[in-house]
Formats: structure tokens, sequence, C-alpha cells
């Protein structure tokens, strides 16, 4: 609960900051000191008693419950300062810039290692060399490759080089080395862990055994790994951790946090050609639009069955994705109705179109198009398209160029991350792998503007569409929304998965230092006019 308190406190100093800035400058001091006056005379009950009152009574609920009192510490920071916050949120009334958060300044990334935070092994002094496994996608294997290096600094190991899925739905054959720098990934993560590109033949051969194999339960703590995995890495030197996905503590220490950020912001660059490909799709957004939106479209037949969703779609579709939803046998029985409900169905491209429109994004806005094979194909993909008619894809706009990596679904994906990441407004219709990091890493290089449906209070709007006028459902979006718009109060202790909350590696700027940055801005734009006009 201490940390908590700790961010409250800095939420509250930046609050109080903000405050006084916003107060106006040619208020009469008589008034003043009439309303200090009638104050004193009314003498309220201070927020900050109340609020105190709260944790204190939330303090010994969790000593007999054992929950955390992240979210009602930041809910009482509402409290005390509402202030700043409410206009974070807009004031709930208030319209939101769509674009852009205009508190995204007064945040940034800060993943740095702390002073006492322990320097890599050598290979020759590590406890053994730690082999990987990864499993899934491209970015559920990016979230594997950031927990390994984590969990090869708790155990003081070698690691090496992870290997990528070749066997999971996406059938890619793509190797380490043919989607990220491994020379880059090596050198950045040189003071965190030792990393190699493989286990050398001379200790290979000298080995009595095969390395040994295991599969560790998910969502481990790094206790486990030291009782459990470290003892069998001592004795055999080598170990091989299997279906490496989401096999670390969502919640681990804050340096940890640190070095995850480390890895998945900073060390894990895309190859040359990847990265030059995805960039020249950006210039080209850029260039036909001012702004432009990249929406993360996951409709694919098998995520559509897996999800026991309904679409519309009719006897065909429930006759369709039953038939690929048999694959997988252990599933339970959902109702369509229920999961729609309880929030779990990934929005129709459609749906995701009158989203947007409802936000007020125009028709004429540009969107960059991220999918997969979407199911019905253009049938299902028109009615966006008839509301957002400049919509693109990687193929309409590198015919040629995006030949050599079509057999790869990885390099595809990552092509359509980097467009996705540059984008000035991210949209997603689901909440996979993808959307979640993409999501944390605009989050942690400045708040950039990125949108997830709050699928469950939105679905009530769509299937009643129809039943009202337009402002009145364009209205209740708005509102539905709030909360999901990617502002920096949505960054509270203890909401959702690390990696799409990088809580502990967001830090906030100074009322003073931001002044500052814009002035210097200010004065090098005034610069580069006068120069122009020479």
């Amino acid at each position: 609960m201490g940390v908590g308190v700790a961010k409250a406190c800095r939420f509250s100093l930046l609050s109080m900051n903000l405050a006084l800035i916003t107060q106006p400058n040619n208020v009469n001091s008589k008034q003043q000191n009439h309303v200090v006056c009638c104050r004193q005379q009314r003498k309220p009950i201070s927020w900050s008693v109340v609020c105190g009152l709260m944790l204190f009574g939330l303090g010994l609920i969790s000593l007999l419950t054992g929950h955390m009192a992240s979210d009602l510490e930041w809910y009482s920071q509402r409290l005390v300062h509402p202030t700043f916050y409410s206009r974070l949120d807009g004031g709930y009334r208030a319209p939101i810039d769509i674009w852009k958060s205009q508190y995204s300044k007064y945040y940034y990334g800060c993943s740095q290692r702390g002073r006492n935070f322990p320097s890599a092994v050598s290979e020759r002094m590590s406890n053994g060399y730690l082999l990987i496994a990864t499993s899934g996608g491209l970015n559920q294997q990016r979230t594997g490759i950031t927990d390994a290096v984590v969990v090869a600094h708790i155990l003081n190991a070698t690691l090496v080089l992870p290997e990528l899925d070749h066997h999971s739905y996406w059938k890619d054959d793509s190797d380490f080395i043919n989607i990220f720098d491994v020379d880059w990934f090596i050198s950045y993560l040189a003071k965190d862990v030792t990393i190699v590109k493989r286990v050398p033949d001379k200790f290979m051969r000298s080995m009595e055994k095969p390395p040994y194999t295991m599969r560790v339960p998910r969502k481990s703590d790094s206790g486990y790994y030291l009782d459990q995995v470290l003892p069998i890495l001592l004795r055999r030197q080598v170990v091989q951790l299997t279906k490496f996905d989401y096999r670390l503590a969502i919640n681990l220490d804050d340096e940890l946090q640190k070095l995850r950020c480390r890895v998945n912001y900073h060390s894990l660059r895309f190859t040359n050609p990847i990265q030059e490909l995805g960039q020249r799709l950006v210039m080209r957004m850029q260039k036909m639009a001012q702004h432009f939106i990249a929406v993360h479209l996951r409709f694919e037949p098998d995520m559509l069955a897996f999800s026991g969703c309904y679409f519309g779609g009719g006897e065909k579709e429930r006759r369709e994705l039953g038939e690929i939803r048999k694959r997988w046998t252990t599933l339970p029985d959902l109702s369509p109705d229920g999961e729609r409900k309880r929030g779990k169905c990934p929005l129709t491209p459609h749906e995701v179109g009158l989203m947007l429109r409802a936000l007020g994004f125009t028709n004429d806005t540009y969107l960059y198009v991220a999918k997969g094979e979407i199911y019905g194909g253009d049938e299902t993909m028109q009615p966006l398209k008839n509301l957002f008619p400049n919509m693109y894809t990687k193929e309409m706009l590198a015919e040629e160029e995006l030949k050599p990596f079509l057999p790869f679904s990885s390099r595809l994906a990552a092509i359509d991350y980097i467009v996705c990441d540059e984008s000035d407004v991210f949209v997603t219709n689901n909440n996979g792998n993808m959307a979640k990091i993409i999501a944390g890493r605009r989050r942690y290089m400045g708040h950039k503007r990125t949108i997830r449906p709050n699928a469950k209070k939105l679905s009530p709007l769509f299937v009643g569409r129809h039943e009202m006028e337009w402002d009145t459902f364009a209205r209740k979006v708005k509102a539905s929304q709030k909360g999901f718009m990617g502002e920096p109060d949505e960054m509270r202790p203890g909401r959702g998965e690390f990696h799409e909350f990088p809580n502990s590696c967001i830090c906030q700027r100074s009322i003073m230092d931001v002044e500052l940055s814009v002035k210097a801005e200010s004065r090098v734009n005034g610069s580069r006019r006068r120069t122009s006009t020479l």
C-alpha cells in the first residue's frame, strides 16, 4: 500500500501546481479575502481528513482481507484535488481533443537502472545457460522475450537468444535474427543480463545429459524461479523453459518492471528491412494527411470462433464458426448474448467505424487498417469503408515492396506494428496481445492518443442504434468511452496488465520543466521562421 500512497502524493503535488497555474490572475484581493472569510465561517470538513479516514478504514480491511488500497487511493486523489483530474477527464462534460491529450506533455517514459540494481554477471560466473522457447504470434512472443530477460536476471543466468515459435496458428518459420536486430538486443542489455547467440559447442559436448526441459506455471513469481528452477539450473547448467508466454508474474518490484520496459521499448529493435519499409508506409500516410488513425482489426475466423460470440451473419455464420470451434475440445459452451453483455466480443469493422464517427472523427479522416484475414472479406469491410473512404492497408501502400515479406506473418505483423505505433491515434477492436503491447508502448512514449473500445457499455448502444437519433447515440458513445481514450489518469495503480499499463515506467514532468520546454521550442521555431525569411 506504501507504493500506492507515494504515487498518490506525487499526483497530488502535480495537481496542486496545475491548479495554481489555471487560477485567473485578475481576481480582486478583496474578493479573495471575502471568499476566505466565508470559508472560515463555514468550516467545511477537509477532504484530506475524509480521505485519511477512508484510507485508514481500507487499511483495516486490507489487514483482514489482503486487498490492496490502490484504487481507493486513486479515487481519493480526485477528491482531495479534483481540479487537475476533472480537467484530465474533461470533467465528464467538456469535450476532449480527439487527436491528442493536452496533458501528455506532463508524462514521459522512464526506465533507467537504479543505482542498487545488480549488474549482469559474466558468462563464466553465471549460474548456467537459460534456453527459452516462446509461444504464439509476434506480440505474444514479444512478451515472452521480455519476461525471459527478467527471469535470466533473477536467476543470474546467461540467456541464450530466445527461440521463436514455428508451430503456432501463424505457421511462420522466422527466427529471432529475421525479425529483431540481434547485436543491438545483446549490447543494449549487456549491463542487465549476459546474452549469447548459442550455448558454446565445447560446453555442449562436455555435458553428460541433454538440456533439462520444463514448463513453469503461468504468472509464476520470482520466488518460484529461485525455489524450483535455480536448483535444477545449478545442477544441470542448461535449462530450457518451453511454451514461454506469460510465465512471469504481472506484479514485480519496480526495478524488475523497469527492466521489462528496457527490454520491450528499447532493446527489441526490428531488423533494417522491416524498419525501413514500416517507416516508408508511415511517411506515405503522413504525406496524404496531416493526421491519421491506425486501426488494428482482429476479425479472423478462428478468433471469432474462439470468442464464442455472434456477429449478425445468420445461420451461415453459426455453422461456419461452429465447425472451427470444434478444433478446441476443451472450450466451454458460451452464450453469445452473455459474452456480448460482458464486453468480451470484439467490435465488428462497422461498429469500429460507428464508434469513431460518434467520437467526432469526420469521414475525410485517413485510416490505416492493420489486419489479417477478415471473416466475410470485402463485404464485412465495406461498412467501415463507407464511413471512412480514405482507408488504406499495407498491401495498398506497398504492393511490390511487400512481396518478400508475404510468406512470413510475423514480419508482416512487425510492419503493422511500426505504422500503428507511429500513428496519431491508435484504435483497436479487441483486447489482444498486439492491442495491449502497442497501448503500453504509446503510453510510455508520451501518452499518444490510444482508443480502446469499452465494449461492455458500447454493446447495447450498437444494438439500439436505430432506435435513437444520431446526436443521442454520439453523446452516449462519448460518455461510454470516458476512461478508454488513452488519457494519463487511466494509469492508476493496479489497473490491467503491466504490458498495457506500465505504471512503474511512467514519470511526471514538473510544471516548470514543461514551461521551459515550451519556451525553448517557441524560441527554436521563431529562429527557424526568421532564417526562412532571409
